[in-house]
């Protein structure tokens, strides 16, 4: 063999080994790729899906939310990635909003960024801050006891102007926004936020007209929701109890025997309940109580705002399970009317 023909064979060598090295490349470059970019995550015909991640997850503890829940795929894609990206130790709790067909690195960088969703928090129909410290535990970490005793805690009462009588009226029933992860304390100072902005110029204007502070225009609502449940009769009763108010009568509101006894159950209210030396009791003591007896709707405290301009100074639930009520002016129109619901009551066997 000639030196020549040696030459051009040695001078093929490095071209092969630099073609098998380039497709070695290209064939580990195919499956890193196929790797990065497989999709872990299965949520069947949902788009996406609630994550929560409690304090201290780590990635086993990822992988086994994810597959009790039936949405990893593949598991050891997951964990390989984890520890490529060392993600262990720096998964955020919080709740996330995952997508059908994420990859692990979408997931691994979604939670290591701790962007995570809003949860809806709705309560409502409550009448003590256990219960909806309750029903607010159910949407957040933070369980029923941590809420509670900060919605308790004296101390920031003070500091929101308010004290245990009063407290009720800073929370008002409805839907909320709030991170997953919110602490009582964060809790608390939200509904805060939400008071002060229910209470805007225009409603302070108009409790300020009525001579009533904010909550005592809520206290009035409270009572007129234990009154009846038909939204057509909350302005009305509202001007009836303003009237009283104005003219320096007790109020002789029954729902408030009912909270001095601790029990709203009761259907019919005895005379014997009207004695009971309480300082709720409107039938002993004139003007408002103290506070409310029950969280009242943002709905009825408009309906005390906007009150209906009336001359009535008494009321009776209809004998009837409307739940409506007929209105007097006169005491004597009123005993006629509490009569025939009287009637009606022994009639239906309701004695309590």
């Amino acid at each position: 063999m000639s030196i020549t023909s040696r030459n051009k064979r040695i001078g093929k060598w490095p071209l092969i080994i630099m073609a098998v090295i380039a497709l070695i490349v290209i064939v580990i470059g195919i499956g890193g790729y196929k790797f990065i970019c497989k999709p872990v995550i299965d949520l069947g015909e949902k788009k996406s899906a609630s994550l929560y991640i409690p304090m201290g997850a780590s990635l086993d503890d990822l992988c086994q939310l994810l597959e009790l829940d039936g949405y990893l795929t593949d598991k050891e894609n997951l964990k390989l990635m984890g520890k490529l990206m060392n993600a262990g130790n720096s998964i955020k709790r919080g709740h996330y909003k995952i997508q059908n067909g994420m990859t692990s690195r979408t997931l691994l960088n979604l939670l290591r960024s701790g962007n995570q969703s809003a949860v809806r928090v709705t309560f409502n129909n409550c009448r003590t801050l256990a219960q909806v410290a309750g029903k607010v535990a159910h949407h957040l970490e933070a369980d029923s006891v941590e809420i509670l005793q900060a919605m308790e805690d004296p101390e920031t009462m003070e500091e929101m102007g308010f004290n245990p009588q009063t407290i009720y009226a800073m929370y008002l029933p409805n839907s909320y926004d709030v991170f997953w992860t919110a602490t009582g304390k964060d809790w608390v100072e939200r509904m805060h936020h939400e008071y002060k902005k229910f209470w805007n110029e225009k409603r302070l204007h108009k409790a300020d007209s009525l001579g009533l502070k904010p909550y005592e225009v809520v206290t009035l609502a409270s009572i007129i929701e234990e009154e009846t449940n038909k939204v057509s009769d909350y302005p009305i009763i509202a001007g009836l109890y303003l009237n009283r108010l104005r003219k320096g009568m007790l109020l002789q509101a029954c729902p408030t025997l009912k909270y001095c006894k601790g029990d709203f159950t009761i259907r019919r209210v005895l005379n014997s309940d009207k004695e009971i030396d309480h300082p709720y009791n409107t039938y002993k003591y004139k003007g408002l109580p103290p506070g409310p007896i029950r969280i009242a709707s943002g709905v009825t405290i408009d309906a005390v705002l906007n009150a209906d301009k009336n001359d009535y100074l008494f009321m009776c639930a209809k004998p009837d399970y409307s739940g409506l009520h007929n209105f007097a002016r006169t005491a004597a129109q009123h005993e006629r009317n509490a009569r025939e619901y009287q009637a009606w009551l022994n009639k239906q066997k309701i004695y309590r």
